[in-house]
């Protein structure tokens, strides 16, 4: 199969893509490598009329370091974060994390942005994300505004962005020297999506304590503060977790329990 006509535009810098989006009633999406919206349009399960080609615009190719955030292009691939061009700001949880998505071939193309505002919740930097409790700077007509992970996801394949604006970059907290992080899934052959994810945040110094269950029917699941994660360790406490998690069926239960009791022994004391 291949797409239906679309008419193509490279924008030339951020304001150029929100207007080319928001541009009369043409349908508009934005595109940055394709590894998600590219098979899409070739089965014709999306149509568009216009495809606004972000990849290349400097705003979204940015890498930058302050004193508590990491700020991440939203064009920048998945292969630029395994391959440490990152400052480590997260303790090596961004290039094992990307490491881990699908082939080198997709990784080379895909972005952090555009993973994000697909939103497959079976998507490693979804679940990523919410454990970090990151935050999204989103442009539009009317000019920036930042968006917590915990609100910018609504759903399966839905999110806050609307129809005339871009994701320009993911700030994610830098992780002290005490950090420890745990990041487990399983999937049935490398490269495809996970049939379960579990990872775990804990850093006293900063006073956070953060778990998530990915890979769900639903978006991610949080659970936060040291004495939920604590909690877990109690018996049929995992079990509750995977309630409130919304796992249903024996195999997907059992997969997700094994992967947060190892994520937890990861980095809980014994």
């Amino acid at each position: 199969m291949k797409p239906a006509p679309f008419d193509y535009r490279a924008a030339t810098d951020v304001a150029d893509a929100v207007a080319l989006l928001g541009e009369g009633a043409v349908h508009a999406k934005a595109c940055g490598g394709s590894q998600s919206l590219g098979p899409m349009l070739n089965l014709r399960l999306a149509q568009v009329e216009r495809l606004v080609d972000v990849s290349r615009l400097d705003a979204l190719q940015a890498i930058s370091l302050s004193d508590d955030r990491l700020r991440i292009g939203a064009a920048v691939t998945h292969a630029r974060i395994e391959d440490g061009e990152l400052p480590d700001a997260t303790r090596g949880l961004l290039p094992f994390v990307a490491k881990g998505i699908a082939y080198r071939a997709v990784r080379n193309r895909g972005t952090l942005g555009g993973s994000l505002a697909h939103a497959d919740p079976s998507a490693d930097w979804v679940a990523t994300m919410r454990l970090l409790d990151a935050e999204l700077v989103l442009a539009g007509p009317g000019g920036e505004r930042r968006v917590g992970a915990g609100n910018f996801f609504l759903g399966p394949f839905t999110t806050v962005l609307e129809a005339d604006e871009i994701i320009v970059a993911v700030e994610v907290p830098i992780f002290s020297g005490r950090a420890r992080w745990s990041y487990r899934k399983t999937c049935r052959k490398p490269g495809e999506f996970a049939d379960a994810i579990a990872a775990v945040w804990l850093d006293a110094e900063c006073g956070i304590a953060r778990a998530v269950i990915g890979a769900l029917d639903a978006m991610p699941h949080v659970i936060a503060g040291a004495e939920a994660l604590g909690a877990l360790r109690s018996p049929g406490a995992i079990g509750r977790a995977l309630d409130a998690a919304g796992v249903e069926g024996d195999y997907e239960r059992e997969v997700h329990a094994v992967m947060l009791r190892r994520a937890l022994n990861d980095v809980l004391p014994a």
